[in-house]
């Protein structure tokens, strides 16, 4: 991961190709500045005939057809005293930002640079607390262990000093081997992401030391931080410890994790109820619903012993073998908690992660089903609607504003710009919260509520409202009616007077009945039925990168099932022996250990389903506040297939161990 990231932070330098043999380029005005804020404008202006005609003057001017930008051979200080502020003077590299979509490398590498961050987050995450879940299990092993140390005259700070010192060893050579594979599988994820249209095809893992030196040290650092509290607990192991031969499982809920537990509870909590009274479309962006489910899910997991119990009587186990199931899952609370834990991070990841993508697409689908009475959505680039006798058509194109937003912040949004005020308001079906979109004209516009409560003050129906246009012309215009935010699609709205540069890009149309859709077809035109048009889509982008992160959280939930079973079933051969010596066969002493193991699997189902519920439900609570559609999607399939693994890894692990222990 951080060798992809460092590949990520500078796109590779290009030389410029539209005016390469112009040493000066003169760029129409294409920025907004208002105070210290400058934003891109949606129309650039052209460089116009009479700046053309004093260009000339200077020397040899060179155009392709395309208005935005000429070169000229000229020195670079007479062609800015000549274009003043009517344009951007650059030579050198920067002539490049005059070729077509001179920001795509950069903004190519956006989407790699947060799915590598997102990823490279979730799985610290997943790291620290796999390996402090398994080291606090591996000290409650070694107790008896500890008590002998103590007994033959160990202090306690010797055996914490012990332990840290094996973690900070074993975290020192597995680090070493993490970077080697690194530095083998980074090219190979390279591949899987331009193979996945992630990353452009010119994407490649730079040489750079610096990752490895994050790598390994962060490997050292979660292997002794997740070592520490289970240490801390070693120290305080009696001399008696080694006399214990008892199985039940007690003190293993402290006071302090308690108090810790409940406190990461409440926190999430806290924050999903302010943001849904703050912000509630935040709970909609990638770094709110990756990071909100981290706080449940350690709260949930520091409480498991607590709940392991009710939940393992819940369950439905009949017979004797069932009983047995549930009463040795109960006593042994550390090993059922162990293998909780990590299950309950995939489950919750999977649900929340995937859950919410799902629900927000769904949301946006329904929301653009029901806000057009259209039958076909013609789509493209520069539309020439076909005129239909009885049909109603609605062009539309993409625009902006730009709006004041407090003293010293504008804010740009992206708009519609219509060109049939009285089509647009006969096949529109807007969540309107005053007024009529029905009066929108060319000295009107339409707002959402985000823009009419801004920190500007709050604007109503018959207020004015001062805008820069997607051009950069700044104008006043009557707010005509005010829409529901929705999940961000809704609005502003003005007309196509107000952005002459806009193709139109959408057609809504209405046809008689009968007709053959077939007439709306144009050059380049796409024409689909609304319902399929406004069918939920999730990115291949967006799901590879969420499989991705997902599979991280897989390999780490495996790994920790395998070892804390295996570590678990080879001190437990007295009791599995004893089960033999009670009549019980040996395929009956196995199926005990793999009902165990399937119970703990589904305690930490539940809690992870658990802490999902809670995330998407928040979700739903936002989006209806937004006044947005707000059916919840649970990712029913991947969650299942996620659990499955979990099982078949933690049963595998369990009655391999199991069968080598008992004959």
């Amino acid at each position: 991961m951080g060798l992809g990231l460092a590949s990520t932070f500078d796109a590779p330098e290009r030389a410029p190709k539209r005016f390469a043999a112009s040493p000066v380029v003169v760029i129409g005005t294409d920025t907004l500045t208002v105070g210290r804020v400058t934003h891109r404008l949606f129309h650039p202006h052209p460089v116009d005939a009479r700046l053309l005609a004093e260009l000339r003057a200077l020397g040899p001017v060179a155009t392709d057809g395309r208005p935005d930008a000429v070169g000229v051979d000229a020195a670079p200080d007479a062609v800015r005293a000549v274009v003043g502020d009517r344009g951007r003077v650059v030579t050198g590299d920067e002539r490049r930002q005059a070729d077509p979509e001179p920001g795509r490398d950069a903004e190519a590498l956006v989407t790699v640079n947060a799915l590598l961050g997102t990823a490279g987050g979730v799985t610290t995450f997943v790291a620290v607390f796999v390996v402090a879940s398994t080291s606090a299990f591996a000290v409650a092993l070694r107790r008896r262990e500890f008590g002998l140390l103590r007994t033959a005259g160990a202090t306690p700070g010797q055996v914490r000093r012990a332990l840290l010192t094996e973690a900070a060893l074993v975290g020192a050579t597995a680090s070493a081997t993490g970077c080697l594979l690194g530095s083998w599988g980074a090219p190979k994820l390279a591949r899987a992401l331009v193979d996945g249209e992630i990353a452009p095809a010119w994407f490649t893992i730079r040489d750079t030391a610096w990752p490895y030196h994050l790598a390994f040290w962060t490997g050292l650092a979660v292997a002794v931080t997740g070592a520490w509290a289970a240490a801390r607990r070693a120290g305080r192991t009696g001399p008696v410890e080694a006399l214990r031969e008892a199985d039940v499982d007690s003190g293993v809920l402290p006071l302090g994790r308690r108090l810790l537990g409940a406190a990461l509870l409440l926190t999430g909590a806290v924050l999903l109820g302010r943001a849904l009274l703050a912000d509630p479309s935040d709970l909609m962006g990638r770094k709110t619903y990756t990071t909100q489910p981290m706080l449940l899910i350690t709260g949930a997991a520091l409480l498991t012993p607590l709940l392991v119990r009710p939940l393992a009587r819940a369950l439905p186990l009949p017979g004797a073998l069932g009983m047995l199931v549930r009463e040795n899952a109960g006593a042994a609370l550390r090993r059922t908690s162990a293998v909780a834990a990590p299950v309950l991070v995939t489950v919750a990841l999977a649900g929340s992660l995937l859950g919410t993508t799902g629900t927000v697409a769904a949301a946006k689908a329904a929301e653009a089903r029901q806000q057009t009475a259209a039958d076909h959505v013609v789509t493209g680039e520069d539309l020439r609607p076909v005129r239909v006798p009885g049909a109603t058509l609605s062009p539309t194109a993409t625009t902006g504003l730009f709006v004041r937003d407090g003293e010293t912040a504008v804010v740009r949004y992206e708009a519609r710009a219509v060109t049939d005020p009285a089509a647009f308001a006969t096949l529109a079906r807007l969540p309107v919260v005053a007024g009529d979109p029905a009066d929108l004209d060319d000295t009107s516009i339409v707002i959402n509520e985000e823009i009419a409560d801004s920190e500007s003050g709050h604007r109503t129906v018959g207020d004015r409202i001062d805008v820069w246009l997607g051009d950069g012309r700044p104008v006043s215009l009557r707010v005509a009616a005010v829409l529901a935010t929705g999940t961000g699609g809704n609005g502003p709205y003005v007309t196509a007077t107000h952005a002459p540069a806009a193709p139109v890009d959408r057609v809504d149309v209405r046809l008689p009945h009968g007709a053959d859709p077939a007439v709306l077809r144009a050059d380049g035109a796409t024409v689909t039925p609304v319902d399929v048009w406004a069918a939920p889509r999730t990115s291949s982008q967006t799901r590879l990168g969420l499989l991705l992160i997902l599979g991280i959280a897989l390999v780490y939930t495996a790994l920790a099932l395998a070892n804390t079973l295996v570590m678990a079933t080879s001190v437990r051969g007295g009791e599995l022996r004893a089960l033999r010596l009670t009549g019980a066969s040996r395929g009956q002493v196995l199926a005990v250990v793999a009902g165990e193991t399937l119970l703990a699997v589904a305690v930490g189902a539940v809690l992870g389903a658990a802490v999902a519920a809670v995330n998407l439900a928040g979700l739903a609570a936002a989006l209806a506040s937004l006044s947005a559609p707000a059916a919840v999607t649970v990712p029913w399939a991947t969650v299942g297939l996620a659990l499955g693994g979990c099982a078949l890894v933690a049963v595998s692990a369990a009655t391999l161990s199991a069968a080598r222990t008992v004959r």
